[in-house]
């Protein structure tokens, strides 16, 4: 099977990206749909790998899911017929976790498997089992097997605050909730656009969830039944790739649909780089090249923050800048996967220490003091790239060697496309429109 891209890059990349559904909202109205009576129509879902492995998870446990048209999917979870999760398909996508709030519904109780997806780090699974403990779950995890087993003894009901936010957890919950008589509150909770799209997909179907400050109030929900066809929101993560690249190659390329509210803050640090950025009408930006790009230093947060899915995208833009710039990621604590790599193209990168008064609360992830982490980079720039052979680790570091690949001279290899297309529908066919020249090989 092709699984590696043959890149010839050092082109000005110009033109016109219509951007695909967000990856972090098909997955999860995927998994919630299983939860309503009928047919469930989602429109602008990519066919992303991700998606793929999950329709074909889902069709596993007997609930119908086919596309109708490209992006188009069908899904009906009426027809499911099993509670286990298989061990190999679960272990692909970190997602199938979510899979114990449709399976509770249906079944009562489920076998999950520890989930999968890209190795960026702990990604602590003890704050989402807590969560499902408080609100009434029975919850056992056989380390034999890698199984949890989770059986609802009555109706989920009371409250649960994240230590620290989780965008998985709070998604999780919130399904979770849907199945209470009386009341679930969730605190804490993150606050990124994808939930909203969420809410705002469920609440059309029938349920009753209110986000009040830093909280969601999950009441009882009438039978969930889908009135009209759904359309989820654009991937900002996708639009940041595109962006960030389109200046660095020195192009000129147009991006839409999206919300300004979903990518103020990359767009106003991208004009604090020098980078031209115009909306030229409501959901359409043009990003272009104009002169010297300054270095500017970022710290990843969640929403309304920098994410730090960004932060390799802009790792790329920086090798541009004329000067040095600092990343410093906040919310995963291995997150740099592609600095070896980008080194390989000549790239001037140097991991740094960075003192933190009190490292527990100010990363989120569970920060271990007896451990070493690398969570800061310097970048110097501008750097002149070369050809070379990389390799993909996870899906927004591989996103970032393909962008660096692209502005380098020469004819490079980037193996291990499979990870970098769980998440980029068309991204070769995307970057060919611009003038890039990539195939799969």
């Amino acid at each position: 099977m092709s699984d590696s891209y043959l890149i010839k890059g050092g082109k000005q990349l110009k033109g016109e990206v219509i951007l695909s559904g967000a990856k972090n909202v098909a997955l999860k109205t995927i998994i919630a749909a299983l939860m309503f009576k009928g047919d469930v129509i989602l429109k602008n879902i990519p066919r992303i790998n991700d998606v793929l492995d999950l329709v074909e998870l889902v069709k596993s446990l007997g609930a119908k899911a086919e596309f109708k048209e490209k992006n188009t999917l069908v899904v009906n979870g009426g027809t499911l017929k099993n509670n286990r999760v298989d061990l190999v398909s679960g272990s692909k996508i970190r997602v199938s976790f979510m899979l114990f709030a449709p399976l509770l519904h249906r079944f009562g109780e489920c076998f999950v498997p520890n989930p999968g997806g890209c190795r960026i780090g702990a990604r602590p699974i003890d704050r989402i089992i807590k969560g499902l403990i408080a609100l009434g779950i029975k919850v056992d995890y056989d380390p034999e097997t890698g199984y949890y087993h989770a059986k609802m003894i009555a109706k989920p009901k009371g409250s649960y605050r994240f230590e620290k936010p989780s965008h998985t957890g709070t998604e999780l919950l919130m399904m979770i909730g849907l199945m209470t008589d009386e009341k679930v509150e969730i605190e804490n909770v993150a606050n990124e656009p994808e939930i909203d799209d969420l809410i705002l997909y469920l609440n059309s179907s029938g349920a009753s969830i209110v986000e009040e400050n830093n909280k969601i109030i999950v009441g009882k929900s009438k039978e969930l039944k889908q009135k009209e066809d759904f359309t989820i929101m654009s991937d900002r993560n996708e639009l940041v790739t595109y962006a960030t690249l389109a200046v660095a190659s020195q192009g000129d390329v147009t991006i839409s649909p999206i919300d300004e509210r979903l990518i103020f803050s990359f767009l106003e640090i991208m004009k604090e780089a020098g980078a031209g950025v115009e909306e030229i009408s409501n959901f359409k930006y043009r990003f272009f090249y104009q002169g010297v790009l300054k270095p500017v230093d970022i710290e990843t947060s969640p929403h309304p923050g920098f994410m730090t899915d960004w932060q390799p995208s802009w790792a790329i833009l920086m090798l541009k800048a004329n000067g040095s710039s600092i990343i410093h990621e906040r919310v995963f604590e291995n997150r740099f996967s592609y600095v070896e790599e980008l080194k390989k193209l000549g790239a001037n990168i140097e991991f740094v220490n960075t003192e933190v008064e009190n490292p527990s609360s100010f990363y989120h992830f569970n920060h271990d003091k007896n451990k070493t982490y690398q969570q800061t980079i310097k970048i110097i720039g501008p750097s002149e790239l070369h050809n070379a052979i990389l390799n993909i680790s996870d899906l927004r570091a591989g996103a970032a060697l393909a962008c660096g690949v692209l502005l380098a001279t020469g004819e490079s290899v980037v193996n291990g496309a499979s990870i970098l297309e769980r998440g980029y529908e068309d991204f070769a066919e995307k970057i060919r429109k611009l003038g890039g020249e990539i195939k799969k090989v």
